[in-house]
């Protein structure tokens, strides 16, 4: 298994590793639970050195962009915004989901999935030498990434690094800014505010161990999980694949289909029916919702993507993708252990800031 620069600082944690993509990876500290409510409450940081930034470099890279993401980066103007999108292929299936971020005309920043890694730079290489062979596409291993979440992380990082506070303290969410030799970027994957910072590998241990002293406590990709469901963002391989498209994903917000720019798998959204949509759960009965399990509605039978217990609202909760008709405050039956359990259709997120929205 792989290791990020960091996997000594969870042995010395007593952190429960596991493995995630090929990756050795904290899935807790102790406990899961309360590194969830740490996040909501105060400020926790994740080790997500796992996921890889790809810088795109030369002449062309916006042109290219245009064509391989289904957002619109003519959205990138101003030095650092960052842009939430999907690489789709041909069938409009989800390659991957991805950040991308502007910095010059022949400087754009990828950070895609850790799972999808290897896959995504094939996939952007063969669609490079098609259509724009003079961009360069640079894998940067060199790095690694830290998440520091919640209503008191920037607080958190400024007082851990004081020399980033001016540069980043006017950011907006999905802005970033470079800061010496990181980029410091006020995005995240929990429903809270923070930043997600990328700098050399060799100095992450350093940023941790000052993010220690500063009060932020080490989380485990168990509560980013449930974190991420609260807030209603997709997981890759769960939520949406090569086999979903975007729109029957959640994710029509980030596909840009106004605009006459072509790019690949639009051809395919515009011609497929839509049959399917996501959906929120939550459960009724009593009992915890996962992924695959089957649900009834009396527009057929669908299933859910991804479940869990929500400790933010102390229910069980889930995303599931459904026929189209099912409608927010309809009433529908999930099996669990072949008994068929009542559940709620609702609007996610589930969970925004703190505050429970459902």
């Amino acid at each position: 298994m792989k290791q990020t620069t960091l996997n000594s600082r969870h042995r010395e944690a007593g952190a429960k590793l596991v493995d995630f993509s090929g990756w050795e990876m904290p899935i807790h500290y102790g406990s899961q639970i309360e590194e969830h409510h740490q996040v909501r409450r105060d400020a926790g940081m994740f080790d997500v050195s796992h996921m890889l930034p790809v810088d795109l470099r030369g002449e062309g890279v916006r042109a290219f962009l245009k064509q391989l993401v289904a957002n619109n980066v003519d959205k990138l103007q101003t030095t650092g915004r960052a842009l939430y999108t999907c690489m789709l292929h041909e069938g409009g299936g989800v390659v991957d989901d991805l950040l991308v971020y502007f910095f010059h005309e022949s400087w754009f920043r990828l950070v895609v999935n850790a799972g999808c890694a290897d896959k995504d730079l094939a996939w952007m290489e063969t669609q490079r030498d098609k259509l724009a062979p003079g961009v360069e596409i640079i894998p940067r291993r060199d790095l690694a990434m830290i998440a520091v979440q919640g209503p008191n992380a920037r607080a958190r990082v400024w007082e851990a690094m004081p020399g980033t506070k001016t540069l980043t303290e006017p950011l907006k969410p999905f802005q970033a800014a470079s800061v010496g030799g990181m980029v410091v970027a006020r995005t995240g994957y929990t429903g809270e505010d923070g930043f997600e910072v990328m700098l050399p590998a060799q100095s992450a241990p350093y940023f941790w161990q000052a993010l220690l002293e500063a009060g932020v406590k080490p989380c485990g990709l168990g509560a980013r999980d449930t974190l991420r469901l609260e807030a209603g963002m997709n997981l890759y391989g769960q939520d949406m694949d090569t086999t979903t498209t975007p729109l029957e994903s959640g994710l029509a917000w980030t596909v840009d289909l106004t605009s006459e720019r072509d790019f690949i798998g639009k051809d395919s959204l515009l011609r497929l029916p839509r049959t399917r949509q996501l959906v929120g759960l939550k459960l009724l009965d009593k009992g915890v919702l996962r992924g695959h399990q089957k649900v009834y509605s009396a527009h057929g039978e669908g299933e859910i993507t991804s479940g869990s217990f929500a400790p933010t609202l102390n229910a069980s909760i889930a995303l599931a993708r459904m026929p189209e008709g099912v409608n927010v405050g309809d009433t529908v039956e999930v099996e669990i252990r072949d008994k068929r359990l009542r559940a709620a259709v609702v609007k996610y997120p589930f969970v925004r800031n703190g505050k429970a929205l459902v």
